[in-house]
């Protein structure tokens, strides 16, 4: 079987052409992110636009996740066996013209099957861009880069959260959808025009079932990629739990506006942002042993501070704290799984990515569940989960150190 081209050794992707490459793909998870993450703030709206429950409207987020989640499996292999390109920019396409179609939507039960086939849509565009990162530069430098790509994540999130929602009176939630789609369509022609530099991505020889369940069983086979995807899932779990559901808990404890909950997220994915790329090199210079522990408890800590019913003015702390927690785990996962992964990275970051989301939608239907027994249980048991990945951690990835 032919190797995959290595990006990075090409003669004329200098620097600066991979940088310019690396902040279209930034921009187009962040686009991503921003639709993702612009639906939860908004629940109490489409609650009140569909006339159900905020239950009901909230299945709006799992049926995008999950579905997303289950088909990243699908378009990293086939990334390996049609190239980055065609698989990236078909994805985007489609993302486009499904983000367009939900905004039509009239009832409940159309937007959650449009939200199921827009999440399948969008599978090939943010694990396609963790792979030419993979491509584009070496582990020992590759922090820096996976930090712009979580930072823009991070981005997303900051931006979708509080903006959705605070924009939605104004433009209506189907508003928000059609700025969504204009700025997909914007990364589609940026990408577009770098298509010939993209399409230089792997391709592979194709592949048999048999061979793609070994690889599967090859990436989890061996405890180093046992416990990453482990820690991805269960890690993602609980930032989803907890994220998705802040905005009805605000609703319902401190009776806030749409307007004042966009205000009360806004810390979250602001760290993310600013601090991306310094988390990232501080990955690759003390080793990833040191701060994924610390993520770990950092969110802990900010969990627990919402069981204790803070008073209005001190919300912001523990969001800034869930979010810089998020960015000092997920990003320095997926940096281990791209070396666990070498000679397999689309169906590598294809697991990563299923992983992650399959967690965020899992972790969104939990805490839904648990929501009957009070927030303060909810939040208690989600936080008691995350304290007890943080101390396994300190010895799971203790030689998680810089590579030379």
């Amino acid at each position: 079987m032919s190797h995959p081209i290595d990006m990075a050794a090409s003669s004329d992707s200098g620097q600066a052409g991979r940088e310019r490459l690396l902040v279209l793909l930034a921009f187009a998870t962040f686009v991503v992110f921003f639709q993702a993450y612009a639906i939860a703030p908004m629940l109490p709206e489409l609650a009140s636009f569909f006339k159900v429950e905020a239950r009901e409207a909230g299945l709006a987020v799992p049926a995008y996740l999950i579905p997303y989640g289950i088909a990243t499996l699908v378009t990293g292999l086939l990334a390996d066996r049609l190239g980055i390109g065609k698989v990236m920019l078909s994805s985007l396409a489609l993302f486009v013209l499904l983000v367009l179609a939900t905004a039509l939507s009239r009832t409940v039960e159309t937007l959650i099957i449009l939200r199921a086939i827009t999440g399948v849509a969008a599978s090939g565009i943010v694990p396609l861009a963790l792979v030419v990162v993979a491509k584009l530069y070496p582990y020992a430098e590759r922090g820096r880069p996976l930090g712009w790509i979580f930072g823009a994540m991070a981005g997303g999130m900051a931006v979708g959260a509080p903006l959705g929602v605070v924009i939605s009176p104004a433009i209506g939630w189907q508003g928000v959808m059609v700025l969504v789609a204009c700025m997909a369509s914007l990364t589609l022609v940026l990408l577009w025009c770098r298509r010939e530099w993209l399409s230089r991505g792997m391709k592979m020889p194709p592949m048999t079932f048999s061979s793609v369940l070994t690889g599967y069983g090859e990436l989890l086979r061996s405890p180093r990629g046992a416990r990453t995807y482990g820690y991805v899932l269960v890690n993602s779990m609980f930032h989803s739990g907890v994220f998705t559901w802040l905005a009805v808990y605000l609703d319902q404890r401190y009776g806030l506006s749409p307007q004042h909950i966009g205000i009360a997220l806004l810390g979250y994915g602001v760290p993310g942002l600013l601090l991306g790329p310094l988390i990232g090199r501080a990955a690759d210079r003390f080793g990833r042993g040191r701060l994924l522990p610390l993520g770990l408890g950092l969110s802990t800590i900010a969990v627990l501070m919402l069981v204790e019913d803070l008073p209005l003015a001190w919300f912001l702390l523990p969001v800034v704290m869930l979010s810089l927690g998020y960015d000092m785990t997920q990003p320095l996962l997926a940096g281990i799984v791209t070396d666990v992964g070498r000679d397999r990275p689309g169906q590598a970051m294809g697991l990563n990515v299923c992983t992650l989301f399959l967690g965020f939608g899992i972790g969104s239907l939990a805490f839904r569940q648990l929501m009957d027994a009070g927030f303060p249980i909810a939040f208690g048991m989600f936080a008691a989960v995350e304290a007890v990945l943080a101390l396994i951690a300190i010895r799971l990835f203790r030689n998680e150190t810089p590579k030379p």
